[in-house]
């Protein structure tokens, strides 16, 4: 009697694939993620680049909260397989930039200085360029986002970055893009906090915290639950504070998002979320 061994295939959807990968990410599994993306083979040059985009996205989102340095090789090979004006490699590069703008000797530092002139001048145009030639409303709301980011903790200019949030937030309100309208949230309530608008503040966390939720944004709903701890301090519940500050320490290092787990433990130990990080904080 002979026995045969026949292989299984099976075929899954690219973009059910990609949409699962991003999930996984958001899910803090970035790893996993990557994994599922890169052993993936298509014979189509389109979609090994949008597989390739994918990666980055997970690579960016792995370097923000667990301090990896995983985007530079993933966004080269992404620009392999995509034209140099391709929209979401441009953005994936700004991100980065953002990202590596932010750490200046080894440490997190918001404002102009200390930093190269130039590269924060290219940064700012090259966010307003994304906005005015993103493809579609949510692309052009993200480009907002970042153009505010920008102004806001790499020029300093407080008091311009709002109405750049407010043009994100409604796109992502009316594209729907929750964590986009999150993202928006997130920084307003911010600015509504640093005026000591704390009912603002706190209205506009609540909606941050429950949309990244929905979203399944793992680490970003972690993020906002500290500001939540922010407020109960600035309000008089230090107890209340506190332990929802020691569960999102408890958390975030479990799910290997390191930053923001020292974040909440400097937290504990009196610092403000809000202000520099120190070097092992979270920025996001």
């Amino acid at each position: 009697m002979t026995n045969t061994t026949s292989a299984l295939r099976t075929s899954v959807d690219l973009d059910e694939l990609i949409a699962a990968a991003r999930e996984l990410s958001l899910a803090a599994r970035w790893p996993r993620a990557l994994g599922l993306l890169e052993s993936t083979a298509v014979a189509e040059p389109a979609d090994r680049a949008r597989l390739a985009l994918a990666a980055t996205e997970v690579a960016l989102e792995s370097d923000w909260f667990a301090g990896t340095d995983l985007a530079p090789a993933r966004i080269g090979a992404a620009a392999e397989l995509l034209p140099e004006d391709d929209w979401d490699l441009g953005f994936a590069r700004l991100r980065h930039a953002y990202y590596r703008l932010l750490r200046v000797d080894g440490s997190v530092r918001f404002g102009p200085d200390g930093k190269d002139p130039a590269a924060l001048h290219a940064i700012r145009q090259e966010a307003y360029a994304l906005r005015d030639r993103a493809p579609d409303e949510v692309r052009g709301g993200w480009a907002s986002m970042y153009l505010g980011l920008i102004i806001d903790n790499q020029f300093g200019e407080v008091d311009a970055a709002p109405a750049h949030y407010t043009a994100a937030l409604e796109a992502g309100e009316s594209g729907p893009d929750p964590l986009l309208a999150r993202e928006a949230l997130r920084h307003l309530g911010g600015h509504d906090h640093d005026t000591g608008a704390h009912d603002r503040a706190l209205e506009r966390w609540r909606r941050a915290t429950a949309l990244g939720a929905g979203a399944g944004n793992v680490p970003g709903t972690l993020s906002q639950q500290l500001l939540l701890a922010m407020l109960a301090r600035d309000t008089g519940d230090e107890p209340g504070a506190r332990a929802l500050a020691t569960e999102v320490a408890r958390w975030a290092g479990a799910i290997g998002a390191g930053r923001l787990a020292a974040q909440a433990t400097n937290f504990l130990a009196g610092a403000d979320p809000m202000g520099p990080p120190k070097e092992t904080e979270s920025v996001g």
